[in-house]
């Protein structure tokens, strides 16, 4: 440990009880103080531990996070001495990174902490919509079956599937698919190189409309960023084969819900599992909730007792490596680190690793 560990970095949460794996890290370490705060606690109170914080463990649900404590240009005027934001998990569109970085805020977050748990969930979806399975559930509870076949479904087995952002989760999932179904798998992902793509077991395209038309099963497993918002429109659903199924266990927004929602009422989609929603929850009465050729869950595909785990001892690792005088792993804007070092020397007295 260097010598800045003579003066503890001080962590700060909102509301959700942190996994035990995070604190047992830090505890080790013995470098940290962690703070926990309720977002029911008077406004003017939480701006003051937030001022008072280096680390914000920042929550990586949009619709949970009230706006005035996303990691904005507004939340760095009112408390300046934020050093580092740490999401709960891969998601940080709650981050603006140019304003982060502007204000010398670094921010991480915990990529591929929960791949296992969203791989396992979009294959889930896959083979749940391709089978029918909850058609055929609601049927059996309501009783009078009389003609099985009209929940005749289709199988995994040899067919192309596709997917949209083949990082840690994406990859894994073309593991799954290839290794267990035999399936062939097309990507796109304009951030990796056809080498990188192939080494996960993929073709790259380098259009997402040539992708996708190649296509029986497209899974969504990119970030929501500014080149991603929208991205998956009208057109590329018109491109998608007849038949298709589609999942997305990524991000709301990434999608444009109308579109998806016509794919399916028209018939050109077999069906879709979304676990993702531009509003979350979504509302009663969306569109999607009335089809039933769509199965749905609450952003959930991270959620597991391991990929929680898992997440909290990464974004602790990542803590103790920079209390510890190391550029993290998963730094998502490094072009803000001389400054950060700059910060991170005055207030602990020592200069991180370039």
């Amino acid at each position: 440990m260097t010598d800045a560990a003579t003066n503890a970095m001080r962590v700060l949460y909102f509301t959700r009880p942190m996994e035990q794996s995070f604190l047992d890290v830090l505890d080790k370490d013995g470098g940290f103080v962690i703070e926990r705060k309720h977002l029911t606690d008077p406004e003017d109170a939480l701006f003051e531990a937030l001022n008072d914080t280096h680390v914000y463990s920042i929550s990586s649900a949009k619709d949970e996070l009230p706006r005035q404590f996303w990691g904005e240009k507004a939340l760095f005027d009112r408390c300046p001495n934020i050093l580092m934001l740490s999401t709960y998990g891969a998601g940080y569109d709650v981050c603006d990174l140019e304003a982060a970085t502007a204000a010398g805020v670094a921010v991480v977050n915990q990529a591929g902490g929960n791949k296992e748990g969203v791989a396992e969930h979009a294959l889930a979806m896959m083979l749940t919509v391709a089978k029918r399975i909850m058609p055929a559930d609601q049927a059996v509870r309501r009783g009078g079956i009389t003609e099985r076949d009209v929940f005749k479904g289709v199988e995994l087995k040899d067919k192309t599937v596709g997917i949209i952002g083949i990082g840690h989760v994406g990859g894994r999932l073309a593991e799954l698919c290839k290794g267990l179904f035999n399936c062939r798998i097309v990507a796109f992902d304009p951030l990796l190189t056809k080498e990188e793509i192939a080494a996960k077991g993929a073709e790259k395209y380098d259009s997402l409309h040539e992708m996708v038309a190649q296509a029986d099963f497209v899974s969504l497993n990119c970030p929501l960023i500014p080149t991603t918002r929208g991205m998956v429109d009208k057109s590329v659903f018109d491109a998608m084969k007849d038949g298709a199924i589609y999942v997305a266990t990524a991000r709301g927004y990434i999608h444009v819900e109308d579109a998806l929602v016509e794919a399916l009422k028209s018939g050109k989609l077999y069906g879709a599992g979304i676990d993702v929603f531009d509003i979350e929850p979504p509302p009663t009465d969306h569109e999607l909730l009335k089809l039933d050729n769509v199965i749905v869950s609450p952003h959930t595909a991270g959620i597991t007792k391991e990929s929680r785990s898992n997440i909290a001892k990464i974004a602790a690792e990542q803590l103790v490596e920079v209390r510890n005088g190391k550029r993290p792993p998963r730094l998502l804007n490094p072009e803000v680190w001389p400054k950060f070092q700059e910060r991170f020397e005055t207030i602990f007295g020592v200069r991180p690793d370039s």
